[in-house]
């Protein structure tokens, strides 16, 4: 029986397709785990994502409201953004937190570390669940053009419940989330 962690893909060659700041897409010719000759792609990301559920003491969130470019579509999200791989992953989740929505939390949970699109991509994500939330201004980046909305965390629970947020990392976060809730080990 094959070791678990050996891997049955064999690279002939590879070729750097495009480069930016953010991500590297590389292809790669490949023997597959069956013996067959074929091709892969893969997008390498250079930060880490993280998320930031956001919980005040009256059990609403706060979302944040973005057009966004790749899927053509305006889209409710937790605040989310970019963390250098070289930060630790929580001052990434503080900064992402104040710049998107002007909120600072005194506690902090990790709810939920997973790849995003393993299949094309190795972007890896952590996210967390901000409590002891106080308000201050929020510093969006000149990039961004967002509106911020406080709901019941129950109704974001329905919004991802019907589909009307389908960001990955927003949905991981709201259903562990209210995992917890249920278990009753969600403290404030």
């Amino acid at each position: 029986m094959q070791n678990l962690q050996d891997n049955p893909w064999k690279i002939i060659s590879k070729n750097e397709v495009y480069d930016n700041p953010w991500i590297r897409l590389t292809h790669y010719n490949v023997i597959t785990p069956t013996g067959t000759n074929g091709i892969y792609g893969k997008v390498h990301f250079k930060n880490r994502a993280i998320g930031v559920l956001p919980l005040d003491e009256d059990m609403n969130t706060y979302l944040v409201g973005q057009f966004r470019f790749t899927i053509n579509q305006y889209s409710w999200e937790m605040p989310e953004g970019g963390g250098p791989l070289d930060e630790e992953p929580l001052d990434a989740a503080k900064r992402e937190l104040l710049e998107e929505t002007g909120l600072k939390a005194n506690k902090w949970t990790e709810l939920v570390r997973m790849h995003l699109s393993n299949s094309v991509s190795d972007e890896y994500s952590i996210c967390y669940l901000a409590h002891n939330l106080e308000q201050f201004e929020a510093e969006p980046e000149e990039t961004e053009q967002l509106i911020v909305k406080k709901v019941p965390f129950a109704e974001v629970y329905e919004m991802v419940c019907d589909g009307t947020i389908t960001d990955s990392m927003t949905v991981a976060a709201v259903l562990r989330a209210q995992l917890l809730i249920l278990e009753g080990k969600l403290g404030s």
